[in-house]
């Protein structure tokens, strides 16, 4: 029986992915939304939407009893879990096959025995899959702990059993370390747990998170579908994913994939599916891959893989939930070009990641087109709701080279607009521009180790001031121009100033326009642009280079945001300039006095009243955003002097909560 009608048990961009390609199959579409998202983009594409309950995914989302009821109402024959929510739950799958619904998904066993932790690692070992080398039994002294880390291999690390928070750990990079170090791990964790059992595995040095691809039909036919590099991740969430590894060779590529294989074949695996794997960056044999878990699912990150195969993956999963086999075979899988992917987030990075919600009061994503794609499930207009993800969109760009994909993500993401929530686009944009990054010499502690003190932007080059200083005073001229043209002035009309000083930062630089040249700093600059006040994308080319830049004037000039940065421009004509000198420089206020909300969210928790003494760390509130509780604790002692917000209260971002006296 084909499936004719897909209930899609899922919201935002991944509702919107598969919705494209039932359409395009000729397959009818059923949402579901909650109240959060009655208006949402998912809604409004399928072609018939059922409203399943409230906001919290717990209330709505989560209940396989209202799904199936949606199912049984609209007709559909068949349910597309997407990711997150219900697509891992064994008793969803089953509740589905009782009802006579198609799951178009894995079989209930092969998600039950990836679901657990230990049997799926017991499962890959017995289908001959690597996994990290360890001892989990009772060590008995220091020789027995010396032959078990010799048979393991060097690196090794020693845990206490109990240990947690980085105690009770030590690292051996010989048989040395280890009989100096083993006795030592024991008493700390005897010491500090009151345990002194220990247990020795093997350290990945370098370690990159890297991912297989899998699919297989209800034949008994699977395949691989390459890998996935997913490295670059902030406490343990991927930012950015691209396709193929710069760490794989074809020799790595086939062992992962034909052990990924095993494994999927070891519990009768059929549909898409992910094996993700921890792989030694320091082990250049290319044995050094470990089994870290299997995603019986679509992954977030599935576009990349489809870029470079050419293999739409909803469609094959749909496919196989119809009992059809597999069209290709393993020697069909070729790796066609480079893709890359960002997950655009509604958080802000230049205060500390913290969740971000809110109307989204603009949102244009790029043109896609041209080796660019958006994934997502939003519209202008619409919220980014405390209730789901934060994620916004997704951003693909596909080339034939590595780095000519890294370049397209820099261009694509200078011409993504967003305002309203704070979003990630400057982080990204940097990351994509840093060297490390474009080395492909990357490690799951890449944000961790090159950005400790947080994000302020990325840094800019003299190139690109100098070009940015071009853009604002040729932005001012047509300020200039404009307001010289307004009727009723008095005396004739005056030409607009045709030098200007630029302040970017510390620097001033000197601009000059005549007939057709760009003169910066008295070189020459080949520039073409077109701008009208009121424009918030100016799209400029240097020397043929092409340079997007969102524009939007503030006092006494411009701020311009491109490459991962934004630049506030102070534009004065050349003969006023020198007056600036005598301005008076207001000084910010001190609002260390003030406990501020530092993000938009929910105040669950007040522990202190007005007249309250509080000491320095102390726990002063709790705000929860993005289902994250976040404690805001007192800077200084002293005492509370009024109190202007009651729990229960949903808060903007920067609004007051307490005073100090």
């Amino acid at each position: 029986m084909a499936i004719t009608k897909i209930l899609i048990a899922n919201r935002g961009e991944i509702a919107c992915r598969v919705m494209r390609t039932a359409k395009k199959m000729g397959i009818k579409t059923v949402a579901v939304y909650s109240d959060a998202d009655s208006r949402a983009p998912h809604v409004l594409m399928a072609d018939e939407a059922v409203h399943i309950g409230p906001s919290p995914a717990a209330q709505s989302y989560l209940i396989a009893d209202k799904i199936i009821e949606a199912c049984k109402q609209t007709g559909a024959d068949a349910v597309h879990p997407g990711y997150g929510f219900l697509s891992e739950r064994e008793s969803f799958r089953n509740a589905l096959d009782a009802e006579g619904i198609i799951f178009v998904g894995p079989p209930a066993n092969a998600i039950a025995a990836m679901g657990d932790k230990i049997e799926s690692k017991k499962l890959a070992m017995e289908a001959g899959v690597n996994v990290v080398p360890g001892f989990v039994g009772v060590i008995d002294d220091t020789e027995h702990a010396v032959k078990i880390s010799n048979e393991i291999g060097y690196p090794v690390m020693m845990k206490a059993s109990a240990g947690g928070g980085g105690k009770g750990m030590r690292l051996a990079y010989s048989e040395q370390d280890v009989r100096e170090g083993f006795e030592a791990t024991k008493r700390e964790g005897l010491n500090s747990f009151g345990d002194d059992r220990v247990f020795i595995e093997k350290f990945i040095e370098s370690p990159r998170h890297i991912e297989i691809q899998v699919l297989g039909d209800q034949h008994g036919n699977i395949v691989y579908l390459n890998e996935r590099e997913c490295s670059i991740q902030r406490r343990h969430q991927k930012v950015v994913e691209e396709a193929p590894s710069p760490f794989v060779s074809p020799e790595m590529r086939k062992k992962m994939g034909e052990q990924c294989v095993a494994l999927a074949r070891a519990v009768g695996y059929f549909s898409a599916g992910t094996v993700e794997l921890i792989v030694s960056g320091e082990d250049k044999t290319g044995d050094g891959f470990y089994f870290l878990e299997m995603n019986t699912r679509l992954q977030v990150e599935h576009p990349v893989t489809e870029q470079i195969t050419g293999v739409d993956l909803v469609e094959q999963m749909i496919r196989v939930a119809n009992g059809e086999k597999l069209a290709f075979t393993q020697a069909d899988v070729k790796i066609n070009g480079w893709s890359v992917e960002n997950r655009v987030y509604a958080e802000d990075p230049y205060r500390g990641f913290l969740p971000s919600t809110g109307r989204l009061s603009r949102y244009s994503p790029p043109e896609e087109g041209d080796g660019v794609r958006v994934d997502d499930g939003v519209a202008e207009g619409g919220e980014v709701s405390m209730f789901y993800d934060p994620m916004i969109a997704k951003l693909i760009t596909y080339a034939p080279t590595r780095l000519e994909a890294i370049d397209k993500q820099i261009d694509a993401l200078d011409k993504f607009e967003i305002d309203g929530p704070g979003h990630n686009i400057d982080f990204l944009s940097a990351i994509m521009q840093h060297e490390r990054f474009r080395s492909g010499n990357i490690t799951t502690g890449f944000i961790a180790e090159e950005y400790p003190e947080g994000f302020e932007g990325a840094p800019a080059s003299p190139e690109l001031l100098r070009k940015l200083a071009a853009v604002g005073a040729f932005a001012a001229t047509a300020y200039a121009d404009r307001a010289r043209r307004i009727d009723g002035q008095l005396g004739k009309r005056l030409r607009p100033p045709s030098m200007w000083e630029v302040k970017i930062g510390g620097a001033v630089h000197q601009v000059g326009f005549d007939v057709d040249e760009v003169v910066v700093d008295g070189e020459v600059m080949d520039m073409s642009l077109e701008y009208t006040p009121g424009d918030r994308l100016v799209e400029a080319e240097f020397d043929g280079v092409k340079l997007a830049v969102k524009i939007a004037p503030v006092r006494s000039g411009f701020r311009l945001t491109a490459h991962g940065a934004s630049h506030v421009l102070r534009v004065l004509p050349a003969h006023i300039a020198p007056f600036a000198a005598h301005m008076i420089e207001k000084i910010p206020p001190d609002l260390s006095r003030f406990l501020i909300c530092p993000m938009p969210g929910l105040l669950v928790k007040l522990h202190v009243g007005e007249g309250e003494k509080v000491e320095a760390g102390q726990p002063l509130a709790v705000i929860e955003a993005m289902k994250m509780e976040n404690i805001l604790r007192a800077q200084k002692a002293g005492v509370v002097k009024s109190v202007s917000a009651k729990q229960g209260d949903s808060l903007p971002v920067d609004a007051i909560i307490l005073e100090m006296e």
